[in-house]
């Protein structure tokens, strides 16, 4: 694939234009996407305009947006030429990250090989997932490295679907033994005890997250089979009490509603050959009131420990629709300067 920079042709012509020319006419297409949407979208992230002329693409604006837009062409080109579609999150993705240190960071003998290449994958039975921002992807490094790990910030940042994810990934490698997920069974302002129902399908509302997270990377089938053996648990914290948890994945998801007592236990179930997770958002805290979150206790008095990492997030790393973002980032001005 051949680029080029056009000069303007006269002192008052349009800026100069970047020419990039692709020899695989079929993958250009896909390149374009149906009525031309990717490169719709390319245009309104960037603020270029893009000029499809046969095998080649030009790329009007300013110098260094119509640079970036040209190396996203480039790269999403590779994409292609790799087997890999593209879609409207990978364009997202590659806007978001700074791919300046990829290569520094590479090693052979990273687990899972996930940093060939520069390349943080999580490689699931269903679907392959990429971080789609710097955050997202230092966070899901420290989960392969770290045997405990915190991921903090608002809703819709990918804390809890990127943890499910290498945790099934160790899974089907055959680094755990089992996953065990769970999360604190406090009313979010909702009276749950009143619904009918047993104990279980009362706490299920709870865990649908949960069980949403394993369905895009397991097959149906397979997920049910591991649920019934009980190599996939799906549990609210208070069932982990008195137990040891060893060669195991363990999530613990919405971990600001949980207590310091229940954070304690939960934490000293660690058994060898296991790894921990542990996400939250401060802002959404359900606790009674007077009642301290076992989140900011943790992060206060773990926060020294050098085995353990914390990473944090914000709306910027949002990756839901854009207006999650937004609302997100409106609440927190409120919040400030309330």
């Amino acid at each position: 694939m051949a680029t080029s920079v056009l000069p303007p042709s006269s002192e008052h012509a349009q800026p100069p234009e970047v020419l990039l020319e692709f020899p695989d006419n079929r993958l250009l297409i896909e390149l374009c996407g149906e009525f031309d949407r990717n490169l719709a979208e390319i245009e309104q992230r960037l603020g270029v305009q893009i000029v499809r002329r046969g095998n080649q693409l030009l790329v009007h604006g300013d110098a260094e947006l119509r640079q970036q837009a040209g190396e996203l062409l480039q790269v999403l080109y590779e994409r292609l030429e790799s087997g890999r579609p593209v879609e409207r999150e990978d364009i997202d993705r590659e806007i978001r990250l700074d791919r300046s240190d990829e290569d520094s960071d590479a090693g052979p003998d990273s687990q899972l090989e996930m940093f060939s290449g520069g390349k943080v994958e999580i490689k699931t039975r269903k679907k392959l997932v990429e971080p789609r921002t710097d955050a997202q992807k230092a966070y899901v490094k420290n989960l392969f490295e770290h045997e405990m790990a915190f991921g903090i910030g608002p809703a819709g940042t990918g804390k809890t679907y990127l943890a499910v994810a290498v945790g099934v990934s160790m899974f089907i490698q055959g680094h755990v033994d089992k996953i065990i997920l769970c999360r604190p069974a406090v009313e979010a302002g909702e009276r749950l005890g009143f619904l009918p129902g047993t104990q279980e399908e009362k706490v299920d509302p709870y865990m649908q997250p949960l069980y949403d997270a394993l369905n895009d990377f397991l097959p149906g089938k397979q997920l049910a089979k591991l649920k019934e053996e009980k190599t996939i648990e799906i549990a609210p914290l208070a069932f982990m009490r008195g137990r040891t948890l060893s060669n195991a994945f363990v999530v613990l998801d919405e971990a600001q509603n949980a207590t310091t007592m229940q954070m304690k236990m939960f934490l000293t179930r660690l058994g060898e050959g296991s790894r921990m997770v542990i996400t939250g958002d401060r802002s959404q805290v359900d606790l009674p009131r007077g009642v301290q979150s076992g989140l900011q206790d943790a992060e206060r008095l773990l926060t020294p420990i050098p085995k353990i990492s914390f990473n944090y997030f914000t709306a910027k790393d949002v990756v839901r629709h854009p207006l999650v973002a937004a609302i997100i980032e409106a609440y927190d001005k409120d919040e400030i300067s309330g």
